[in-house]
């Protein structure tokens, strides 16, 4: 009886195109990478913009796989230490990440929002505690970023941000609070604020303002800050919001924002005042 290889031969003609098609894949992603220009100093750190470049700019899409190790070195001319030292700055980045075995190798990653939310808190944090933002830039940033978020948020508010904003006033009011626990629950209140706003985008955009610029200049400002008005501002803003007054609420927001900025001039008056580098130095309780 003859012996049928027609089933053998489709399965070799799939396993053939697969493998091809996984060449053509990898050629495609050699040559996304523009490997020339390296000079001698930093050439991981070279290396690593180039690949991150090929990233952002869409030459290797997110979930795809780069050379491999061996691959780029040989294209970049460089050791494999070099590029596994590249290869690091691009994972705290959180640009790539690994995976072992046999499908395993470096993918480009996609963080997700809240983890690219948190990179741009910290980087701010990080500006913040250099002195790179004058007190007054980020009282007016807030002070837009917010008054679109409550206008928005008076449209798309829910009863349970309704409920935590309340929770922090009542939080607030309370006399025994420690400076650093009101400062906490400040933030937290004009975060639900802009949760309650329903952008994602406007989201994203304030995160380093408020999650990062807010409490820095909250442990500046606080011995300025008169708590039992902050409490009575932010019930003002809840109940423009309770009532989808979206004017009431901007109003609100706009009178806390003013006594914010009178606060942040006589921080800074004190700073200015402190002449002495003992004066300026930390005092021990």
């Amino acid at each position: 009886m003859p012996v049928d290889y027609s089933l053998f031969v489709l399965q070799m003609l799939k396993y053939s195109l697969r493998v091809r098609n996984a060449w053509v894949r990898d050629l495609v992603h050699l040559m996304a990478i523009d490997y020339q220009g390296l000079v001698t100093q930093g050439l991981a750190k070279q290396i690593s913009e180039k690949i991150r470049d090929a990233i952002l700019e869409g030459r290797i899409q997110v979930h795809e796989r780069l050379p491999t190790e061996e691959e780029l070195a040989a294209k970049f001319n460089v050791s494999r230490p070099t590029i596994r030292e590249a290869l690091k700055r691009l994972a705290a980045q959180n640009l790539i990440r690994s995976r072992r075995g046999p499908a395993g190798g470096t993918f480009v990653n996609q963080p997700s929002r809240e983890e690219a939310r948190l990179m741009v808190a910290n980087a701010a944090k990080l500006l913040v505690s250099m002195g790179a933002f004058a007190l007054s830039d980020i009282a007016e940033a807030r002070q837009e970023i917010e008054l679109i978020c409550c206008r928005l948020a008076a449209l798309h508010r829910t009863d349970e941000q309704l409920a935590a904003m309340a929770r922090e006033i009542e939080q607030q009011r309370d006399s025994s609070l420690t400076d650093e626990d009101f400062c906490a629950s400040d933030v937290r209140f004009h975060r639900t604020l802009v949760e309650a706003a329903g952008n994602p985008a406007l989201d994203f955009a304030a995160a380093g303002v408020i999650e990062s610029l807010q409490p820095a200049v909250n442990m500046v400002i606080f011995r300025f800050r008169d708590r039992r008005k902050v409490a009575a501002q932010h019930e003002r803003l809840h109940r423009g919001l309770k009532a989808r007054d979206s004017d009431a609420a901007c109003a609100a927001l706009t009178d806390y924002m003013s006594a914010l900025r009178r606060q942040y001039a006589k921080a800074q008056d004190a700073r200015a005042s402190q002449v002495s580098p003992s004066d300026q130095s930390p005092r021990s309780a």
